[in-house]
């Protein structure tokens, strides 16, 4: 081999000895072969939007069935789209007149029929603490909503009254009628403050039912046995049972039946 062959070999040309300079074959390099092409699921895709429109059919459905029950639509417009009652924080209430205060959620208007839902999600807002008041002013509304208002207040250990406040926190005289007495009777403490009222009158269903005479001694049963739970005499359901008008109560009368435990002022 000349020195002229070695030198092409190192340059990767190689002389034929027959013919012309050849240039040796290239390897290609190694290729991974693709991946094979999956076909979309179309059977997976359609399931899926079919099982979408079933579940939102069923809700649709439900929500139907809820609002088409009788006062379904009363609830849902108290609960979400204008509540019935009003609320406002009172940072320091003064009861008495006295220079010590407490921290206090002023309740009023009609006791609709989403009105307990409501009221728990106030009083969480509120943040308040045993001891401290709700003060109420209503001319009643829903029986059955009163009385789990009446149990929340009294499963915080809150005190009750009724009236109003002024801008410096001063208690103002109001009135508490119907139902708004059952939420009134949930307080640990209940106090009479001077001027306002207390107005009971005898419960009957707007339903209309089979027996109105059993549904009214119902009704009478289960109000005599939340008010015995809250520590009020028996006597308040005499009381009501007397007349279908609004029969206020004097103070004597209230703290007579222990409606009122606590008199501020002599009446």
């Amino acid at each position: 081999m000349s020195t002229e062959d070695s030198q092409d070999g190192e340059n990767r040309f190689r002389r034929s000895p027959t013919g012309p300079a050849v240039v040796p074959p290239r390897i290609p390099p190694r290729q991974v072969p693709p991946p094979p092409v999956q076909a979309p699921r179309r059977g997976w895709h359609l399931w899926s939007v079919a099982i979408f429109i079933l579940l939102v059919s069923g809700v649709g459905i439900r929500a139907y069935r809820d609002l088409s029950q009788p006062d379904a639509w009363h609830y849902w417009k108290d609960q979400y789209v204008s509540p019935s009652l009003t609320s406002q924080v009172i940072d320091t209430l003064y009861l008495d007149g006295s220079s010590r205060g407490r921290r206090a959620l002023f309740v009023s208007g009609t006791i609709g029929p989403a009105a307990a839902s409501w009221f728990r999600t106030r009083l969480e807002q509120a943040n308040l603490a045993p001891g401290d008041i709700v003060l109420l002013a209503s001319p009643g509304g829903d029986l059955s909503q009163a009385v789990i208002m009446g149990e929340i207040i009294r499963s915080r250990s809150l005190a009750t009254a009724v009236g109003s406040a002024d801008a410096s926190g001063r208690i103002k005289p109001g009135y508490c009628a119907s139902a708004c007495v059952l939420a009134y009777a949930g307080g640990k403490t209940r106090y009479g403050v001077l001027g306002s009222a207390l107005g009971v009158h005898r419960f009957v269903t707007t339903r209309p039912v089979e027996d109105p005479v059993a549904e009214a001694q119902r009704i009478s049963g289960a109000v005599l046995g939340y008010m015995t739970k809250m520590g009020v005499s028996s006597s308040i359901v005499e009381a009501m049972s007397e007349t279908r008008d609004i029969r206020w109560l004097s103070p004597k009368q209230a703290l007579a039946m222990n409606l009122v435990t606590e008199q501020l002022g002599k009446p």
